[in-house]
């Protein structure tokens, strides 16, 4: 496995931790400052508009586990493209929504790869900003 790969990986599980477990002020730096968001027909512009459109929908009482499957990832020189199932479940182990997110990254200065663009397409629905999978 390629170390671009494993890095882009990396930033995938830790969009998961990092919101699980409300450490938001980390999870926004796994954003460009001028990412966008796109979840439930809206989009979030720029990393402070994201991090405060997740910090309202995940209070404590409402957070559960983010869980990925397999990842699709697809990396030409500082950006990427990478697909992911998902699963999410709250603290009960009931699963609550389940999809798909698709994601364009570009790495940093700092050798982080960060979302430059995260489109998360609910089971059932399409795309709006992204592609499919290849």
């Amino acid at each position: 496995m390629s170390s671009e790969f494993e890095s882009v990986r990396r930033t995938l599980a830790r969009y998961c931790f990092l919101c699980d477990d409300g450490r938001f002020e980390e999870w926004g730096d796994l954003f460009t400052e001028d990412t966008r968001f796109h979840v439930m027909g809206a989009t979030q512009e720029g990393r402070a508009a994201t991090v405060a459109f997740i910090v309202a929908g995940q209070p404590p009482e409402q957070r559960g586990r983010h869980l990925l499957g397999a990842s699709l990832v697809e990396v030409d020189g500082d950006r990427a493209l990478a697909w992911s199932d998902f699963v999410f479940v709250d603290r009960r182990g009931a699963v609550l929504s389940s999809g798909r997110y698709h994601d364009e990254l570009e790495l940093g200065g700092d050798g982080t790869w960060r979302f430059s663009l995260r489109e998360i397409v609910f089971t059932g629905a399409a795309p709006v900003l992204t592609s499919p999978p290849p």
